[in-house]
């Protein structure tokens, strides 16, 4: 089986999948130099500049720009978040193979840009409800890696102390994983309400996937969302797949950021770290500057199956997972942006990918030596 239409459509190299909106002289599908500001002391890079895919807009007359400049820190900071969740993921499905985690295991390999570039856009005032694949999530709200993995083997140290399991992880801010498709949604709307009833000028990101798209509840706090101008940004992370049905078989309308009707859409390259975080900038900007609510489309993939119990191959090939990964995968393109620019040797990018190892492994191994709950705290 070849690449799925979907697949061929988001992410093939050529202009067509983000000319709508482009300017003349934009480039779709690269993130190429415009600037490297070069440090004096070191000779290398302390920023550089690029430009990302093209945003398709849905009843906006300007979207974020796509020139985005991103400091040596921010990137290594934003790469060495992607690379921590990935490796965590990789260790989360070794214990489920062990037979350690049991019960549910959604695993976020391959959208990580995603988290890490809405997190990165995040004041402390604001929040995050999202999805049963929330392990990356809860990591970058401030849970250590040991909390999650703890969580995911039911032990004491474990960040709701073993209770909640993989799609129950809870921190300031965060208001979880929920395991109901698409329920979660309604609430991120009462969150943005509360938190305007309350004056706090924060704003509640409400992430879903291109699955729970379809519920009639998205739909109903749409409208109420922008009727209230409740500062809620409606998150699609389009990975192309609702557990085994690709998005075109399931969705009369698969550009879900048009889907809103009254509410204002972005498309976004879901892949790419640097554009997710200046869209999600501006939907915050959007929202505290009373316009309401805003949603976002973010494309993007994930390489494992839907949940640890499914292979992930009987509905797509592997052919095109292999593909993804060697032409657009989050990770590998900041990587090679940051070296391309100058922005950091290889060395240094090695000594964080060595260090994050280490902290996976010895979180590791405390998932499966620590305690388990006791008993009385179960009845």
């Amino acid at each position: 089986m070849g690449l799925s239409k979907w697949v061929k459509t988001i992410f093939r190299a050529g202009t067509e999948v983000a000319a709508q909106n482009q300017k003349p002289g934009d480039v779709a599908g690269t993130a190429k130099k415009v600037l490297a500001t070069q440090s004096q002391s070191s000779g290398y890079a302390t920023e550089a500049t690029f430009e990302t895919r093209a945003f398709k807009l849905h009843n906006l007359d300007q979207g974020p720009a796509t020139t985005v400049t991103v400091t040596k820190d921010e990137a290594l900071r934003y790469y060495g978040q992607m690379y921590a969740i990935r490796r965590m993921e990789t260790a989360a499905g070794n214990l489920y193979k062990e037979k350690i985690i049991r019960g549910f295991c959604h695993l976020y390999s391959g959208q990580e840009a995603c988290a890490v570039g809405m997190r990165a856009a995040m004041r402390p005032e604001d929040s995050c409800i999202t999805a049963y694949r929330c392990h990356g999530w809860t990591y970058l709200m401030g849970v250590s890696m040991q909390g999650v993995l703890a969580e995911l083997t039911g032990r004491q140290s474990g960040c709701a102390r073993g209770k909640g399991g993989s799609m129950h992880m809870y921190t300031n801010n965060f208001y979880g994983g929920n395991g109901i498709v698409g329920a979660q949604v309604p609430l991120g709307v009462g969150i943005a309400f509360a938190a305007k009833y309350n004056g706090t000028k924060g704003v509640c990101i409400a992430a879903y996937g291109d699955g729970a798209a379809n519920q009639g509840q998205i739909f109903e706090v749409y409208n109420m969302a922008k009727l209230w101008n409740a500062p809620c940004i409606f998150v699609c992370e389009n990975n192309g797949y609702g557990m085994g049905t690709s998005a075109e078989r399931a969705s009369a309308n698969v550009n879900y950021y048009t889907r809103g009707d009254a509410v204002p859409g972005i498309w976004v390259d879901g892949m790419d770290v640097l554009a997710v975080r200046e869209a999600t900038r501006f939907a915050i900007e959007h929202c505290n500057s009373g316009k309401g609510p805003i949603l976002l489309e973010t494309a993007t993939y994930r390489y494992s199956g839907h949940s640890m119990s499914d292979p992930g191959t009987s509905y797509r090939s592997r052919d095109e997972i292999a593909e993804v990964r060697q032409t657009r995968d989050p990770i590998t393109s900041l990587r090679e942006k940051i070296l391309t620019n100058e922005l950091a040797t290889t060395e240094e990018l090695k000594e964080i990918e060595s260090k994050l190892r280490g902290e996976v492994d010895a979180a590791t191994k405390v998932a499966k030596a620590d305690k388990e709950i006791a008993v009385e705290e179960l009845v």
